[in-house]
């Protein structure tokens, strides 16, 4: 048979196929028909030519083709009984591109910043072929080859995706697919600084959270150390406190994976708290005086110090500083100032007030100075021998003849009418705390008492014995001596270690046992033989020298 009519159809236009054979076969068995064709679509005609114009046979296929029959085969056959021959017609159906989708590249696991993404425009039927592609994302358009590449994604990548195939017949558009950025951001509300008693509020969020196809467990963390752990991406205060300032961070978990953010600040303002005041003054005289002010605020405070409302010092600011020795020196949230030659006129109520931009806070103490103070040379701790002067200074009036009178642990040493008391050779004897009284006219003041240490080597140890025969016989050899700092004792025997106080391996014998205490060495020994008689010698020493001595112990 032969076939008339174009192979190349337009979709959703009607034509007709011609099948046709240039002979007929009255009463016979032969048969013409379509073959492949739908006939929900499409009706067959036919008719038959006998006259004396012609003679033939033909069926017509009228129809309109979708896209789905590009590329279809379609069959004209005649049959004679089992004898068939046919003519094969492939459909060209012209359409615009169909059956678009987006292939998502990688297609499984969690999509990171950083991560490269591809998108690639799959057409299912195009004819003619596609001329160009447009991508879209959240309706803006966005690229316009087959593949779009997303490298180094970042979270504004987040979005819905489509893409549209063109040819000269029109447009074909593929369903949208959300590529989701799988990145985890920490946001403070109302502000990542607020103020002690704000409602604070921290929100960990991954783009298209709430449209997320599944549910996300958070996990929050303090610095560095784990908080709580749930599906709230909020972490709530109703009041925050200077407490809850520090660094906050949340891992956001899924199926797929999870995704930390990076830490964010959480800072706290507040007022400036209660300072602390604190006032020291030099222990030998009393001629350095420090007053330190210290508070706890944020943003930090500006400290000023005063004594009886005057002001002596402030932090970040330039104060006229009187003639005398005034030394300032400031550092975040503190303030120290350091008056030197200090007399009975610096003292006074001292107070240190803190300000910030949140409010102020202060502190008052009251400083009293002695007018008599006590300094000793070379040092208040000398070895034996060294020459030392003990100075009363800060005295009262000159015009007036002053006595000093002095005191060693409370005791009355002397009185004059110099402030010194000198000792050319100080001995270990001579240790103690002194105190000066200053006597002027009608006024008269004692200094605190200065404790003067002499160091010095053992003096000769005293060694004594005891034997008890009662309830078993039992030597006691007791040594104790006199030194500064403590001595090293050892008692011997011969050339055998009996004891000591520190540094010697235990007693060998089980009738040997030690007593130690400062600067004395006992010694018991139970069941006493004659092998324990003879000569024991005790042998003390220090860092200024050693000394010994020997007894006879006879049982």
């Amino acid at each position: 048979p032969s076939v008339t009519g174009s192979e190349e159809q337009t979709e959703g236009q009607r034509s007709t196929l011609q099948c046709s054979t240039p002979y007929v076969c009255p009463g016979g068995d032969i048969v013409l028909r379509w073959e492949g064709y739908d006939p929900r679509v499409s009706e067959v005609s036919g008719r038959v030519r006998l006259d004396t114009s012609g003679v033939g046979q033909q069926v017509n296929l009228t129809g309109s083709f979708s896209w789905k029959d590009h590329s279809k085969k379609l069959l004209c056959e005649v049959s004679d009984g089992s004898k068939r021959a046919s003519t094969e017609v492939v459909l060209r159906v012209r359409h615009a591109p169909k059956d678009i989708q987006v292939s998502l590249s990688p297609s499984l696991g969690n999509i990171g910043v950083g991560d490269t993404v591809t998108l690639s425009c799959e057409v299912g039927s195009s004819h003619p072929p596609v001329s160009g592609f447009h991508w879209y994302k959240d309706g803006v358009a966005v690229g316009s080859e087959r593949v779009l590449a997303l490298r180094g994604v970042r979270r504004e990548d987040h979005g819905r995706y489509h893409c549209e195939a063109q040819n000269a017949l029109g447009t074909g558009v593929s369903p949208p697919v959300t590529v989701r950025v799988f990145s985890a951001e920490i946001s403070a509300s109302p502000a990542s600084e607020v103020l002690e008693g704000t409602a604070t509020t921290l929100s960990c969020d991954v783009p298209g959270r709430e449209g997320h196809p599944e549910e996300l467990t958070y996990t929050w963390y303090k610095n560095s150390a784990w908080l709580k752990e749930g599906p709230a991406h909020t972490l709530l205060f109703p009041a925050v406190a200077a407490s809850d300032a520090g660094y906050y961070s949340c891992q956001v978990t899924n199926s797929q994976g999870s995704d930390t953010a990076q830490a964010i600040s959480l800072s706290v303002t507040y007022p400036p708290r209660i300072p602390t005041l604190t006032l020291f003054q030099e222990t030998q005289g009393g001629r350095l005086v420090i007053v330190r002010c210290t508070v706890d605020s944020h943003p930090p405070a500006t400290l000023v110090i005063n004594r009886d409302g005057a002001v002596l010092a402030a932090s970040g600011a330039q104060v006229a500083l009187p003639r005398r020795q005034l030394g300032v020196t400031a550092s975040r949230n503190s303030l120290r100032l350091e008056i030197r030659d200090a007399g009975p006129r610096d003292g006074g109520k001292y107070g240190c007030t803190a300000s910030n931009a949140h409010g102020n806070a202060s502190a008052t103490r009251v400083l009293e100075i002695r007018a008599a103070g006590l300094l000793i040379r070379p040092s208040a701790e000398v070895t034996e021998g060294t020459a030392v002067t003990l100075t009363c200074v800060g005295t009262g009036d000159t015009a007036e003849e002053t006595l000093y009178t002095w005191y060693r642990n409370g005791r009355r040493l002397q009185e004059s009418l110099f402030p010194t008391l000198e000792f050319p050779s100080v001995r270990g004897d001579d240790t103690g705390a002194f105190q000066c009284r200053v006597q002027s006219g009608n006024r008269s003041d004692t200094s605190e008492a200065v404790p003067l240490r002499v160091l010095y080597p053992p003096r000769q140890p005293v060694l004594s014995s005891f034997l008890q025969s009662q309830g078993g016989r039992l030597g006691i050899i007791q040594c104790s001596v006199e030194s500064d700092p403590e001595s090293n004792l050892t008692l011997w025997r011969g050339n055998n270690v009996i004891a000591c106080t520190r540094g010697c391996p235990q007693a060998t014998s089980p009738r040997v046992q030690a007593t130690r205490s400062y600067n004395s060495l006992k010694v018991e020994i139970r069941d006493v033989v004659v092998e324990d008689e003879g000569v024991y010698m005790c042998q003390a020493g220090n860092s200024q020298g050693n000394a010994s001595a020997t007894m006879d112990f006879k049982a």
